[in-house]
């Protein structure tokens, strides 16, 4: 917590195209953002003291709307297609142009400094400057947070400009629409228009990271939460959103060192971030209580709802979307690593909610199994998640992250598999999706069963159990595990009937070898070889 005011950085800010005509807040605190939001109608406390706001018309990204820019620093570097779109520079300079003059149109900005990088060598200095004071709450939560003496001298590497209210003339701009994050390694800068959701800032600078630390340091940049048990020991979690990485990540008996972006080096993992930024749809004291009491006073929390009446928060209401969030500063979590680092890890965990019901709700993954899957990155949406989803589908994002891989995923994949053959890192895949059937049909993997399984492999109790091969799919699937039933084990035999599991297995299996044949060329053969058969 800062304890004196500091000087607003005006002639780095009027460098960056802003004429400070209007009234600038600079690096103000928790309260003090809430207050602004406050006053300006901008959200409202629940009884518990958090800020609850709307992002208004997106509550999720939107990645087709996220451009680079494509540039001497860029043209040959960058996987282009999927989802790193390219943008002219020329239409850069104009969508900078209006950012610039629609920010230095308003009343008032929030500005903040702040850096991602818990490891001090690999630090990226960031300015953020906002319209709405609550995304400024955002940044301080989900950035690192300078100390009063790094304030004193400090000088951004990067500019976050957001300018959520701005509308933009897609045919001047050359974007698809009004709303655009736009990304310029040449200009350090991100430009983000018409969106307030706030996970544009966040994973805007992600993607800064994924390009620059592989190829410039030799980092591994992840998408994965990760903790460290009594003894040091550090596991990393990989996943999508909904598989459970924030939750099984954030775990009473482990102190956790972030929950969703990291680099390894020679020396061990790092968080990018200073904070969390959780889903927050179902959430209860029971399930998850360290998310739970995260929502207090100083979190925000986007697009709840509350029970009619009052200002308690129906976390099982999802009638605004099924991305409810709430980000907090990573010392909401009592039981966390203030300085954000790890050692070499041990274990790797790949969650995957299988909504068809047919991967074991824990495996061990041979080295070729793990680059397999790495690179698959699968999940499954469920009926009723998305306008026209009425069975589940199967979603394959590279690395467990495409949207924010500018380089191609074998890049990542090869050296995460270096790593794995260098420490004998042990790689599971641990479903938290569905068993006994198919969504509609099985049931969801309890909460309490994926913590049991995870916590055998930390402890190493799975180590001499007796496996079996899965036949389609290739993953050993232990026997027994303490405190699961061993029944539950075996996906095929908890369904009621064999034939149904058999057809939907071979389902699976197609779509992840059609998936993957664009890779084949580029892998190892045996990697190819690991993945299922049919």
């Amino acid at each position: 917590m800062l304890t004196k005011p500091f000087e607003i950085p005006g002639k780095q800010l009027k460098a960056a195209g802003l004429n400070l005509n209007n009234q600038i807040h600079y690096q103000l605190s928790p309260d003090e953002l809430v207050d602004d939001a406050l006053m300006n109608h901008q959200g409202r406390l629940n009884d518990t003291g958090a800020l609850v706001i709307s992002t208004g018309r997106f509550t999720g990204r939107s990645p087709r709307d996220k451009f680079v820019v494509k540039d001497a620093v860029t043209a040959a570097t960058i996987d282009w297609g999927n989802f790193n779109n390219p943008i002219e520079e020329f239409y850069f300079d104009r969508i900078l142009e209006d950012v610039r003059n629609y920010l230095n149109s308003r009343k008032e900005l929030w500005v903040r400094d702040a850096y991602a990088c818990a490891a001090p060598e690999y630090r990226l200095n960031i300015r953020v400057v906002n319209e709405l004071p609550w995304m400024n709450l955002f940044a301080h939560h989900l950035f690192l947070r300078p100390s009063e003496e790094e304030l004193e001298h400090f000088e951004p590497d990067w500019h976050i400009l957001s300018a959520p209210s701005l509308e933009l003339d897609p045919v001047r701009c050359g974007t698809r629409q009004g709303n655009t994050t736009v990304v310029s390694f040449k200009h350090k800068m991100i430009l983000i228009a018409g969106s307030a959701y706030t996970g544009e800032i966040k994973k805007g600078v992600f993607s800064i990271l994924n390009y620059l630390l592989p190829q410039t340091r030799g980092v591994l940049s992840m998408h994965c939460a990760a903790n460290k048990g009594k003894k040091g020991d550090t596991a990393l979690f990989f996943g999508l959103s909904g598989t459970g990485k924030t939750t099984l990540s954030t775990d009473p008996d482990r102190k956790l060192i972030g929950d969703d972006e990291h680099g390894w080096d020679d020396n061990g993992v790092f968080n990018f971030e200073g904070g969390c930024y959780a889903k927050c749809i179902g959430l209860s004291a029971e399930k998850e209580p360290e998310i739970y009491r995260a929502v207090r006073k100083g979190a925000l929390v986007e697009n709840v709802s509350f029970f009619p009446g009052t200002n308690r928060i129906n976390f099982d209401d999802a009638s605004v979307t099924e991305n409810t969030r709430v980000a907090y500063p990573i010392d909401f979590v009592e039981n966390s690593v203030p300085e954000g680092t790890g050692g070499i890890p041990r274990n790797l965990f790949f969650l995957t909610c299988d909504a068809y019901g047919v991967l074991p709700p824990i495996a061990r993954l041979s080295r070729e199994q793990a680059l397999y899957y790495f690179i698959s990155g699968y999940t499954a949406k469920v009926a009723g998640t998305e306008t026209g989803v009425t069975e589940p589908k199967a979603t394959f994002s590279a690395c467990f992250g495409a949207p924010f891989l500018p380089l191609h995923p074998a890049r990542y994949a090869t050296m995460l598999g270096d790593r794995i053959a260098q420490h004998g890192v042990k790689v599971w895949m641990v479903n938290t999706g569905w068993t006994g059937g198919a969504y509609g049909t099985g049931s969801r993997m309890k909460l309490a069963d994926s913590r049991a399984m995870i916590r055998a492999a930390l402890n190493g109790s799975l180590d001499n159990v007796i496996y079996h091969k899965d036949p389609v799919f290739g993953l050993m699937i232990p026997g027994t595990c303490p405190g699961v039933d061993p029944n539950v084990l075996n996906p095929s035999q908890t369904w009621q009937h064999p034939e149904a599991y058999d057809a939907q297995a071979q389902n699976l299996a197609a779509q992840f070898i059609k998936n993957f044949e664009s890779y084949e060329t580029i892998v190892a053969a045996a990697v190819t070889a690991a993945g299922p058969k049919r």
